[in-house]
């Protein structure tokens, strides 16, 4: 898939392309995709108090690379019908740790060996209630 986000002109601010859809709705859709279309723990983090990279993190196993870039390719076009930011893929030849970024919510799809080998869930996972313990949430 490409981006083909227009920039925004010099000088000035481009319409706003995308809905205004809440964080919280957009979240709920995907992970419902994701689990409708036979993703395998599909887990969503919360990311609002870790850093400006995005606002939730959604983790997701395949059963195999064909599945992943099924999946991959299914919040991408989720993205267009619904007009939610998409901004880019990563990873979708090899398969094995597919990355959708949009924007406020990144989207990972993994193979399920690689799922255990980089242990997102637990490092963001501790992040997310280190930064709650610390804000008193």
């Amino acid at each position: 898939m490409e981006n083909n986000t227009p920039l925004s002109p010099v000088g000035g601010t481009a319409p706003k392309r995308f809905s205004d859809i809440p964080l919280e709705e957009k979240l709920e859709a995907v992970v419902t995709w994701l689990e409708e279309h036979k993703a395998a723990r599909v887990v969503s983090i919360d990311m609002a108090d870790q850093g400006g990279f995005a606002e939730a993190l959604v983790i997701a196993s395949a059963g195999s690379v064909r599945h992943a870039q099924s999946l991959a390719d299914g919040v991408g076009e989720m993205c267009r019908a619904r007009n939610f930011e998409y901004l880019r893929m990563e990873g979708y030849t090899a398969g094995q740790w597919i990355l959708v970024d949009m924007n406020d919510i990144v989207v990972n799809v993994f193979l399920e060996p690689v799922r255990e080998l980089y242990g997102l869930e637990a490092l963001w996972g501790k992040a997310a209630s280190l930064a709650s313990a610390r804000t008193g949430e």
